[in-house]
């Protein structure tokens, strides 16, 4: 992978591809590496970038107060790219709207798949999760926490392991524990999410969810669809949270066709 740095640490990217970029924007139980099944189908006409948000993967936790939209504006500076498609899922896809609400001239397409929405009610299932995690965290039981998390937002509601692919838990389990042990620094220095209104976002835009994911989630990615002027409505009927883990052909074809609808910029490099 390759870094950039600034006063707060490094944020580590990789780019595949050539073509209009394409910006991949991991959920906040993973990292670039979610996406590895979607990106041969989009790079093969995509300048495709993925990185690690700060306290993720490879690039290192905050070391104060930070943005995640201006992380990705400082990303995109770096790149020298002007404008380009904004793909986000679950905490990714709140990170890309904020982006596109904060940034507009620099998005010319948005895609998110099952993102949080803040100040949501959320459902006592929900709230069961967030308080055995939150006890798992506290005491110090990295190996509790990340079970929690995978039967949440990996296996899902509505399913059982034996329902799940192989393999995909033992992909996700070491990127889910790094994301719990930098939880804390995080959430310490975030800013968090902006609360701009979701009608004010002007670009094309897709949103997607998992049939088998939490219904708060499904419920939320509806209200992202109403709202958003023009959007577009995906279900994914195989996927749970994080679809493109559970459904990368289908995620992959469903983005490949909305990014070649109009016509994005090239990339400038």
């Amino acid at each position: 992978m390759l870094t950039f740095a600034d006063d707060l640490g490094h944020l580590s990217y990789v780019v595949a591809g050539d073509g209009p970029p394409v910006v991949l924007v991991h959920a906040g139980v993973a990292d670039h590496r979610m996406w590895d099944a979607v990106v041969p189908g989009l790079a093969q006409r995509h300048t495709v970038v993925r990185y690690d948000l700060r306290g993720f993967g490879e690039s290192a936790p905050p070391a104060g107060p930070f943005s995640e939209t201006d992380d990705l504006r400082r990303l995109l500076d770096h790149l020298g790219l002007d404008r380009v498609g904004l793909v986000g899922a679950s905490w990714g896809g709140r990170v890309a709207v904020d982006f596109t609400l904060a940034h507009p001239e620099r998005v010319d397409r948005l895609a998110v798949f099952n993102p949080p929405w803040p100040g949501y009610d959320w459902s006592a299932e929900m709230i069961a999760y967030d308080e055995a995690e939150t006890e798992a965290l506290a005491a110090g039981d990295l190996d509790a926490a990340v079970r929690i998390n995978l039967d949440m937002w990996l296996r899902g509601p509505a399913r059982t392991w034996e329902d799940v692919a192989p393999g995909l838990a033992g992909r996700v389990r070491g990127p889910m524990r790094t994301s719990l042990a930098n939880q804390g620094a995080v959430e310490e220095h975030s800013r968090g999410a902006a609360r701009g209104d979701v009608s004010a976002i002007a670009v094309p835009t897709l949103v997607g969810i998992g049939a088998l994911d939490v219904p708060d989630f499904q419920d939320i990615g509806r209200r992202y669809a109403a709202g958003i002027p023009g959007a577009t409505l995906v279900e994914f009927p195989t996927a749970a949270h994080l679809v493109a883990l559970d459904a990368p052909a289908e995620l992959t074809a469903a983005l490949a066709a909305f990014l070649a609808e109009g016509n994005m910029p090239q990339d400038p490099r």
